[in-house]
């Protein structure tokens, strides 16, 4: 490897530029090349070969859904020509609906379908996403566990049987959100303890979800109107609950399940992609993309959930361990396309 090679660190462009889990994992060291924008400019091939000579390393996570099939396929081509090399995380195997409600599976299979065939290295989260990975595209994963994303707030307890469900803005991830309600409810009354529902305080329930506000105004269950902008602050939301509902039903994995984990908080999360390969402490409830909500295996997830005993309080000092391993695997991933890239 040239001498300037060696002596600066490497340069990866992210894509999306900065989130909770790529602050996460991003080794010390390495420099990451903005801009910060979104959607990136880097998903732009003629911002990508007119920069190319800026950055070691792309490494793609997300934040492509906005491309269509031949717009990606250009972009793959131009990553070709522009000989950076390419590292993908699949977070993903099944899409996420769009704001507008719509899903596109044939889209989403056609990005991962390009993005594997021109990507060097391929990373995932959990053992049954890379073997489904190699069955659907052919291509081998290394897995990175998902790491921390914050440490638990000292002095705050957990309520025993306080059950919580986030229903967050109510978007299309949200799939009849009365319905996940009153199932939630159920186990919740059912397994001795009790329901606190939470929406993000720009939510109008009178006009969207009015039945939510019946049902606290009676007394069956707690309302709350809160969202939090970093993961400590849902960490120590996390750390006042017993159990904690998921209730977005689409993708592969879950960096919700990571914040329950750091707070000592079991999750039930729905079936459908590898969530339970993260975290052994987890309870799945049924969900189908064309029937819905199996409102009664909810229940009765929650139901197991309250009953058996609470998780204990994480390792931090495993948790550490772990994120800087992950680390460690990035920037070995880094080095090694990097130098196989250096010009002769």
């Amino acid at each position: 490897m040239p001498d300037e090679r060696r002596q600066r660190p490497v340069r990866v462009a992210t894509v999306p530029f900065a989130t909770p889990y790529l602050d996460a994992v991003l080794p010390a060291g390495v420099v990451r090349v903005g801009p910060d924008a979104s959607p990136s400019p880097w998903l732009d091939p003629d911002h990508l070969l007119a920069h190319a000579a800026e950055v070691d390393v792309l490494h793609l996570h997300g934040g492509y859904d906005h491309l269509t099939v031949p717009e990606m396929e250009a972009w793959t081509a131009a990553v070709r020509r522009s000989d950076v090399p390419l590292v993908v995380t699949v977070h993903d195997l099944v899409p996420r609906e769009a704001a507008d409600g719509t899903l596109m599976p044939a889209r989403h299979r056609n990005h991962l379908r390009l993005l594997l065939a021109t990507a060097e290295v391929v990373l995932t989260l959990t053992p049954g996403a890379a073997d489904e990975i190699a069955d659907r595209f052919g291509r081998t994963a290394i897995v990175v566990a998902h790491p921390s994303l914050a440490g638990p707030t000292p002095g705050i307890g957990r309520e025993t049987r306080l059950v919580g469900l986030h229903l967050g803005r109510l978007d299309p991830q949200v799939r009849h959100p009365l319905a996940l309600v009153r199932a939630a409810l159920s186990g919740a009354v059912s397994g001795g303890g009790r329901l606190r529902v939470d929406v993000h305080p720009d939510v109008d329930l009178a006009a969207r979800l009015p039945e939510l506000l019946a049902l606290a105004d009676g007394g069956e269950l707690e309302l709350a109107r809160s969202w939090e902008p970093r993961p400590e602050g849902w960490v120590r939301h996390l750390q006042e609950l017993h159990v904690s509902v998921l209730p977005w039903w689409g993708g592969s994995h879950s960096g919700w399940v990571e914040l329950c984990r750091d707070a000592g908080t079991r999750a039930v999360v729905p079936s459908g992609g590898w969530r339970g390969q993260q975290w052994s402490d987890v309870v799945v409830y049924g969900t189908d993309p064309h029937e819905g909500l199996d409102a009664a295996s909810l229940t009765s997830a929650v139901v197991a959930a309250l009953t058996r005993p609470a998780p204990a309080r994480v390792d931090r000092t495993w948790r550490a361990e772990q994120r800087e391993a992950v680390r460690r695997v990035h920037a070995q991933v880094y080095e090694q396309v990097a130098a196989d890239h250096v010009p002769a």
